[in-house]
């Protein structure tokens, strides 16, 4: 038995089958000139490789449903790629630019691909914009396939696995919340990196800094993880599979005698009443977070739409994500919470968040996380903060709406969120489309800067949502996804308590609403911080609320608030 040392993600005990998932090939595209001999040699490689392409469609479009409206986006992605890679006069053009600039065959399909995909983006017709996007995905594929790359299908996952990778994609995590999934193996992901917050969501037991790991064990291995000592052990005798069998059982029993609190408010020893909110990433974790006994959703995190369509296969996250669609999502949220308020976050994207759609440029930043994304990227392109306020305030007739806009560092960004907030109102009013007019618009307090004004901030905002996550990072300058800098990664920083201390101060004296929805909000120890501190708001994953709810039970309001007091005072 070999065992490896990592660091704790995400807590749980797990026994399953070693699935060592490859780290993915970039696609280098050679560029050389070629002889007159050397054409129909060329020619035919890529003829065969759009014929084994196609091929591959046609078997993915057979086994779909002609009738389910859940195959449909797929059948249509499926369809419209064999339609491209027939294309007689596309062919065509690939076949004279081949012949008379007499480059390599890769890179002539490159070029013309990408040539042909440009003419369609500045056509300025919404259709051929996705047709784009389409054009580069598919015979990206046939270059692929004559480069002799094949990227790792996630879905070939089997149930009951233990995953071992580098790293994992945020889209890669959603897609296998949908399995029996033993556990997750990284090398790389910080302890509060968005995979590891989705693995703690789905109750995967994870861990991670495991340098190497993909290396250092073999598919089909027995493999234990524990996700709470960070162990992982490689092919371990009966006797400590056992053991860990019982630790399995001790578990499930614990979670059984938390049920007890499911119905129950949360509320100290004392009787001080706490709020518990879910934090979601999709539609169907509304219906766990209504289970486990959410007060609400505080925080529905609207990106993970646009990443979870990539477990279409191919690449149905490259097309538009349109106002009708999110509509439907957010209707669905809406409705299945009744009355309990959800809180829906704008897009979210960039940074580590990267999200694969003609609707966003691909924009190559040397420090992403400090660069264009979350509520900059909406506002350098309105277009699509808009279509989703469209989408959100038709919803909001539906239940309990709060639209949030993230990474706020200005006032002048909140006007100019609310100024399209009306542009979008008007619009609906002129199309004698009803919407919610009340609808409660926040921000996400992440960063110093807000913090540090958030007395400003109040007179802008409905409500405040704590984002510690980030505001841990951008406080210390400390990247979250990086594993070698997670020492430093320290919630509990004095510099990081204070501007929560001071948000938390701004609020109560302007009768702003707040709430932490940060991972702070659902681990034990900084509950009992936060509590202390006067906020009554939490948002967690739906799995933590049971335990969150049995914790505040064991502690009066004065023990939490010399909880907090120590570590505020910890010169």
């Amino acid at each position: 038995m070999e065992v490896f040392l990592g660091i704790p993600a995400a807590d749980g005990t797990g026994i399953g089958t070693a699935f060592v998932i490859p780290d993915p090939v970039k696609r280098a595209i050679p560029q050389h000139h070629i002889n007159i001999d050397q054409i129909n040699r060329g020619w035919s490689r890529f003829e065969a490789a759009v014929q084994t392409v196609t091929l591959g469609l046609s078997e993915h479009l057979d086994s779909l449903s002609k009738t389910s409206e859940q195959d449909r986006a797929q059948r249509e992605v499926f369809e419209t790629y064999i339609l491209m890679l027939e294309d007689p006069v596309f062919k065509q053009e690939v076949r004279e630019f081949y012949e008379n600039q007499l480059f390599n065959i890769e890179y002539t399909v490159q070029f013309k691909a990408e040539e042909y995909a440009a003419k369609l983006r500045q056509a300025g017709n919404y259709y051929l914009s996705e047709r784009a996007q389409d054009i580069t995905d598919v015979f990206g594929r046939v270059l692929d396939e004559m480069l002799d790359i094949h990227p790792f299908d996630i879905n070939t996952v089997p149930d009951g696995s233990v995953i071992l990778a580098t790293s994992l994609s945020s889209a890669d995590t959603i897609i296998l919340s949908k399995r029996k999934i033993a556990g997750l193996a990284l090398s790389e992901g910080g302890v509060s990196s968005h995979v590891v917050i989705l693995a703690r969501n789905y109750g995967i037991p994870t861990v991670v800094g495991l340098e190497e790991i993909s290396k250092k064990v073999r598919n089909g291995e027995t493999v234990i993880i524990d996700g709470k000592t960070a162990e992982i052990l490689v092919s371990p005798d009966r006797e400590t599979i056992e053991e860990y069998k019982g630790k399995i059982r001790e578990e499930y029993q614990r979670k059984l005698s938390l049920r007890s609190f499911l119905n129950k408010p949360a509320e100290t020893k004392d009787g001080t009443r706490f709020k518990l909110y879910a934090n979601i990433g999709t539609p169907e974790e509304a219906e766990v977070a209504l289970a486990e006994g959410a007060d609400g959703i505080g925080l529905f995190r609207t990106e993970f739409l646009y990443m979870a369509q990539s477990s279409a296969s191919l690449n149905a996250a490259a097309r538009s994500f349109s106002e009708q669609t999110q509509f439907e999502a957010y209707k669905s949220v809406l409705q299945i919470m009744g009355n309990k308020p959800v809180t829906i976050r704008t897009l979210d994207a960039g940074g580590d968040k990267l999200i694969n759609s003609v609707d966003l440029p691909n924009i190559e930043e040397k420090n992403p996380l400090m660069g264009l994304r979350a509520v900059r990227l909406s506002l350098e392109y309105p277009n699509i903060l808009k279509t989703q306020l469209r989408a959100l305030f038709r919803a909001s007739v539906y239940g309990n709406l709060e639209i949030m806009f993230p990474l706020i560092t200005s006032v002048d960004q909140v006007k100019e969120c609310l100024e399209l907030v009306n542009v979008v109102k008007q619009e609906l009013d002129a199309e004698k489309i009803p919407y919610q007019a009340d609808t409660p618009v926040g921000i996400m307090i992440e960063t110093a800067a807000a913090a540090l004004i958030s007395d400003c901030l109040s007179k802008v905002s409905d409500f405040f949502s704590l984002g510690t996550n980030d505001l841990t990072q951008y406080t210390l300058g400390i990247d979250r996804e990086n594993q070698h800098v997670s020492g430093l990664y320290n919630e509990f920083s004095l510099a990081v308590l204070r501007l929560i201390e001071m948000t938390v101060r701004s609020a109560k004296e302007n009768n702003v609403p707040l709430a932490v929805c940060g991972e702070m909000a659902g681990r034990q120890d900084s509950v009992m911080v936060l509590a202390g501190m006067g906020i009554r708001n939490l948002s967690m994953s739906p799995k933590l609320i049971s335990s969150t709810k049995e914790l505040l039970s064991r502690f009066t309001i004065a023990e939490l608030e010399a909880i907090s007091a120590k570590h505020l005072n910890n010169l």
